[in-house]
């Protein structure tokens, strides 16, 4: 789907068809409307791959005086009760007088700036346009690592009420999503170093101050990627340890127990027997040995502390 874009007195608005200094939004385009945009911009058909491939990591590529950015932006899933995140990639065209921007679906990113919820925007100023973009993209992932850290929080607080299967595997996805992060956003960060050079994207005197807000932003979504990454790791491992504890603990007083209730079939099975000369043959004796002997088997075991 191709929608246009076009900054009007100061704010976005959706014009019905392509105009020079536009915004392009193309989400899961067609092979009609891609052959449309290659033949109108005279775009590489590689550029339209890189963009819609799951797996493509965030690079920088020039052909012809067009430039194609592609970043890895956050999304996140709900399945259930279950909420994951994971990155997609975003590619950013650079043609001569317009932006085009290529995703695979919608995402919250360009529907905030589709939306004109994004002050300061001009589809006119291209370079600009995709620093914003590139800013909102650092803010979000932002957003997004202080909402892990919060379900981290919350899931280790019911671990340590009760372990569940499913805390445990919650924190599992917790974790996959932090590497997913945390190989983004670095991906991302050589990709703004690549920009900051000036000699794929020309750059202005006042880009350069945006471009440096966008490179602290995605350091510091790098260093809480790396910080709660490090923490839930160390987690997963605390409780991994808490429970071979836990199972050593159980089998130790189900060892213990055993113990104590083969002290009467013992007994029992001699004095069950039919064989001659036991001492105190008789109906309460193997019953009060037997309990002696538990009693006593008791104590000692709770001395060594095995119960």
């Amino acid at each position: 789907m191709l929608s246009y874009y076009k900054t009007l007195d100061g704010h976005m608005v959706k014009i019905p068809a392509c105009e020079p200094g536009c915004w392009i939004n193309c989400v899961a385009p067609n092979d009609r409307e891609v052959s449309s945009l290659i033949r109108d911009f005279g775009l590489e058909p590689d550029f339209f791959r890189a963009a819609m491939d799951e797996e493509e990591s965030s690079h920088i590529d020039s052909e012809d005086g067009n430039t194609l950015v592609v970043i890895d932006i956050p999304i996140v899933e709900k399945e259930g009760k279950n909420i994951t995140y994971s990155t997609m990639p975003l590619g950013l065209i650079l043609t001569a007088q317009n932006l085009i921007t290529v995703s695979i679906r919608d995402n919250p990113v360009v529907c905030e700036f589709a939306q004109g919820l994004v002050k300061g925007v001009q589809t006119n100023l291209k370079t600009r346009f995709l620093l914003q973009v590139m800013l909102r993209v650092a803010a979000r992932y932002l957003q997004y690592l202080k909402q892990i850290d919060k379900i981290s929080n919350y899931l280790e607080m019911e671990l340590r009420r009760s372990m569940h299967n499913e805390e445990l595997l919650q924190l599992l996805d917790i974790e996959k999503s932090l590497v997913y992060f945390s190989a983004s956003l670095k991906g991302n960060e050589i990709t703004l170093q690549k920009i900051m050079r000036g000699k794929l994207i020309p750059l202005y005197e006042e880009d350069q101050d945006l471009l440096e807000d966008v490179l602290i932003e995605v350091k510091q979504a790098i260093e809480m990627s790396g910080i709660y990454l490090n923490i839930l790791s160390g987690t997963m491992n605390a409780f991994s340890s808490l429970i071979s504890n836990n199972l050593n603990v159980v089998m130790r007083v189900l060892v213990s127990v055993t113990l104590l209730i083969a002290v009467p079939l013992v007994i029992s099975g001699f004095y069950g027997m039919n064989v001659r000369g036991l001492p105190m043959n008789t109906f309460w004796f193997p019953l009060a040995l037997s309990a002696v002997l538990m009693v006593a088997g008791f104590f000692i075991l709770r001395k060594k502390k095995m119960l």
